[in-house]
């Protein structure tokens, strides 16, 4: 099996090794060849002991591999991926192809292009043609353009011969997709919630992320781009009472978007001048799951105030092992789920003064009130690593 995934961001390196330690774990499930950046393979054969490794070849792409697949033109990515992982198949005698994002492949798929005999499937993160399902969510012209352009592509795809199996992260979508022609290769995906640090040290807190005693501690963490809504967050600050915002503490943790970085800046001095009564601090960096966990369990509310999104967020796992609510976006999966499991409080986080009005209802009536942690929990336990693991060998 031959496992390709030319992006070095996100969830990749955690997700890869999933698979490496599950497939090493028994002499029945198969070897794995995994075509990935240099950085990725490096530091998997850095963290994976050597016993694990016997049984996975790491295939580094090269730069002009990397170039073409993650080009801006989706397009001319979707076909370099397609391109790249035939010829890795061919060159690593791999009978199955697995591509971790599946997404940008259904262009190509729905061509009929094929991979010269073998099997290919694929992880599909943002199915969004079922989201009117989910309640009614006012739609603009670009997304009912963008679901009507998927929906063929799905269609087609999925009479391609070549294609095997379509785990889907989002859990609503294979029922949607049953109505369609080959819509059974379409199953859900746990998506795996990430393991607890063992013997985690504790996070000490320094300048930018020292929380102060007696404040109700909201935390935004991740990579933050503006599409996860750093920015509406701190216009939301600004409409706060100043006796809520002498009440809470807001931390954004995680490296900030460098095209950002300019309006956050002038939001936060802004900000500083409306309410010098609130404390608000930017960790600028990348932190380590150790931190990202001390974080999490240090604060009192997590923000997940994503703009319109499409598919599913590690941020509600997160928040829901720790036993901590989430103020998340209402839109799509995200606020289906937070609604679906009682994971906190799910509002039109595009609207400053929406946010504003549950940052000041959730420091009122205090956080614990819109959590059901039994049900939370519940749902953390069900996106194990094994579980997502085991599904993707199954497929």
């Amino acid at each position: 099996m031959l496992v390709f995934e030319p992006d070095a961001e996100g969830h990749s390196q955690e997700w890869l090794r999933h698979l490496i330690e599950f497939a090493a774990a028994g002499r029945d499930r198969p070897s794995i060849s995994i075509a990935a950046p240099p950085s990725i393979c490096r530091a998997l054969a850095d963290t994976c002991p050597a016993e694990i490794l016997g049984r996975v070849k790491l295939r580094p792409l090269s730069e002009r591999e990397l170039r073409w697949c993650t080009d801006r033109r989706l397009s001319v990515a979707a076909f370099a991926r397609w391109w790249t992982m035939r010829r890795h198949l061919q060159d690593s005698g791999a009978e199955q192809g697995f591509f971790l994002s599946i997404d940008l492949l259904a262009l190509p798929l729905a061509l009929g292009l094929r991979a010269g005999g073998r099997t290919l499937s694929g992880i599909l993160f943002r199915p969004s043609v079922h989201y009117r399902d989910f309640g009614s969510h006012h739609r603009g012209v670009g997304e009912r353009l963008r679901d009507l352009r998927k929906a063929i592509l799905y269609r087609l795809m999925l009479r391609n011969p070549a294609l095997g199996r379509v785990l889907s992260l989002d859990p609503f979508f294979p029922a949607h997709a049953a109505a369609y022609a080959n819509g059974h290769k379409v199953e859900a995906l746990p998506d795996p919630a990430h393991p607890a640090v063992i013997d985690r040290v504790a996070v000490a807190g320094n300048d930018n992320n020292a929380v102060p005693q007696g404040r109700i501690a909201f935390l935004l963490f991740g990579y933050l781009t503006e599409r996860k809504g750093p920015l509406v967050v701190l216009e939301a600050l600004e409409r706060l009472p100043p006796l809520v915002a002498s009440r809470i503490a807001v931390l954004m943790a995680g490296r900030v978007d460098p095209a950002l970085q300019p309006r956050i800046d002038e939001r936060r001095r802004r900000l500083a001048s409306l309410r010098p009564e609130l404390w608000l601090g930017i960790d600028d960096r990348r932190l380590g799951d150790d931190e990202l966990e001390g974080l999490v369990e240090r604060s009192d509310v997590v923000l997940a105030p994503y703009q319109r999104f499409v598919g599913s967020s590690g941020v509600l796992l997160w928040a829901a092992r720790a036993g901590r609510p989430v103020l998340a976006q209402q839109y799509g999966l995200v606020g289906h789920l937070t609604r679906e499991h009682r994971l906190g409080l799910a509002v039109d986080s595009s609207d400053p003064a929406a946010v504003a009005a549950a940052i000041t209802q959730m420091a009122q009536l205090g956080p614990s009130s819109f959590l059901d942690l039994a049900s939370a929990q519940a749902f953390a336990a069900s996106q194990t690593p094994q579980r997502f693991a085991a599904s993707v060998l199954a497929a």
